[in-house]
């Protein structure tokens, strides 16, 4: 038996040591700079290979890190054990529910896909290929959040693998506190082996894109932040300065030119859709390019920017808009969004989890840092952060409240004393003087009893 199967016993997936053929494949996330070198990698196929993995970290005082496609990794796991969970992606459907339930290797596409014959669709990220689970956990920011809510708001139970090496469930009756935390609480608390989230009726939508002559942005953005005010929650739009590529399939109209590109997708009508979205054009003048469709949910490919800096606006004054248009104007410069917030997401319901901040009507997204475009928006910011969005983990306390954020550390205490899921946007667990506050029926059944590590608790 080799020295990894020694530390992981009962472990059925592969595991991966520095040298190995598959090695460097494995040890990698996805999109980031971080270059890892974990001591060895295990790729996880069921929850009982998740805790043995967590108990195996935990007796031999590795750090352990969780991947499952590593679209939101930001630190590194050198030395530790990386479990990788991307085999474990199998989703499965109640459309009678309208609920999904997936592993924690699940992509949106793939819940896509299996919703559409049904007329269903998820509160999904903007890419097919990004990971259900973590895109969830961080709160989950789709183009149906103006209707249905953050990701987040959707989940109506987790099983996850505590670092006592607990196999829980998690919900409204069941750990209450931990369910909590876990919409939008990211993967501080334990390691999510299967997720159980509500599908929405929404069957076809009105999309697409149109672009405007960039020298309009300061008139259109004036207008747009008027505009939305009142706008109805199916509506979610954005608009973005921005470069169009020279490339033979993009319309000669726009090919190689800075624009103002309209995105919108409203689950409604073509017809509603349209007569919403006409005083932009009244606006704005004549488009450059335009191109709308009614289509199914699964094949609108709304895209979006890279986030390099992230802002959260309470309000956008003339000083703000001719700032953005300063730094990403008619010449040059990095390509932003502004993007409308609002709708359900500022409307949770009383057992809502920490996701988002929620009184953000805007956010600005830009591909590329800028300080000039920080200073200039600061006084107009929520001082919050998107932590889905939030490469810093030194950030990561200004994702949330004050209050959600103590919450947040005292349930970390609960679950994780020791930090065990600390590489992550990690949330430090409270000191011993601090305790989580009671949240629903139950709580004091969980918290008076703790399980031997590896033993399931009801």
């Amino acid at each position: 038996m080799t020295p990894a199967r020694r530390l992981l016993p009962g472990f059925a997936g592969a595991v991966h040591l520095p040298g190995d053929a598959g090695y460097e494949e494995h040890r990698r996330p996805l999109f980031t700079p971080i270059d890892q070198r974990p001591a060895l990698v295990a790729e996880a196929t069921s929850a009982q290979d998740v805790r043995a993995a967590v108990v195996a970290a935990r007796d031999a005082g590795l750090t352990l890190a969780v991947q499952a496609t590593g679209h939101g990794t930001h630190a590194p796991c050198d030395g530790g054990l990386l479990l990788r969970t991307s085999h474990m992606g199998g989703v499965l459907l109640d459309p009678r529910r309208r609920v999904a339930r997936v592993g924690p290797g699940a992509r949106w596409g793939q819940v896509i896909t299996a919703a559409e014959p049904f007329g269903l669709a998820p509160v999904s990220g903007s890419h097919a290929g990004v990971g259900v689970t973590g895109y969830t956990l961080g709160g989950g920011l789709g183009w149906l959040s103006r209707a249905y809510g953050f990701a987040a708001d959707s989940v109506l139970r987790a099983q996850v693998v505590t670092a006592d090496g607990r196999l829980v469930t998690a919900d409204p009756g069941s750990h209450p506190d931990l369910y909590w935390a876990l919409r939008g609480g990211g993967g501080n608390f334990g390691v999510v082996t299967s997720l159980e989230f509500r599908l929405h009726p929404v069957a076809r939508v009105f999309t697409g894109a149109a672009c405007f002559p960039v020298e309009r942005a300061d008139e259109m953005l004036a207008f747009y932040r008027d505009w939305i005010t009142g706008l109805p929650d199916e509506l979610s739009t954005a608009l973005s300065l921005t470069s169009m590529p020279e490339d033979p399939q993009v319309p000669p109209p726009v090919r190689g030119r800075r624009v103002v590109q309209l995105k919108v997708l409203y689950a409604g009508s073509a017809d509603q859709g349209r007569r919403l979205l006409r005083p932009l054009w009244r606006a704005a003048g004549p488009a450059l390019t335009e191109d709308f469709h009614t289509l199914p949910y699964a094949g609108a490919s709304m895209g979006g920017i890279a986030p390099g800096q992230v802002e959260l606006l309470r309000e956008l004054p003339d000083s703000a808009i001719a700032a953005i248009t300063g730094v990403a104007g008619p010449d040059d410069g990095p390509a932003v969004e502004i993007r409308h917030w609002g709708g359900a997401m500022g409307r949770p319901s009383p057992d809502a989890g920490p996701a988002g901040h929620r009184t953000t009507r805007l956010s600005v997204i830009a591909d590329a840092g800028s300080a000039v475009l920080a200073d200039a928006l600061r006084a107009h910011t929520s001082g919050g952060a998107f932590l889905n969005f939030l490469h810093d983990p030194t950030r990561t306390a200004q994702a949330y409240t004050a209050a959600d954020h103590r919450r947040l550390s005292a349930v970390k205490r609960r679950y994780d004393p020791d930090n065990t899921f600390g590489v992550t946007h990690n949330i430090p667990p409270s000191s011993r003087g601090e305790v989580a506050r009671p949240v629903g029926a139950g709580y004091g059944a969980a918290a008076g009893r703790r399980a031997a590590p590896g033993q399931a608790q009801p």
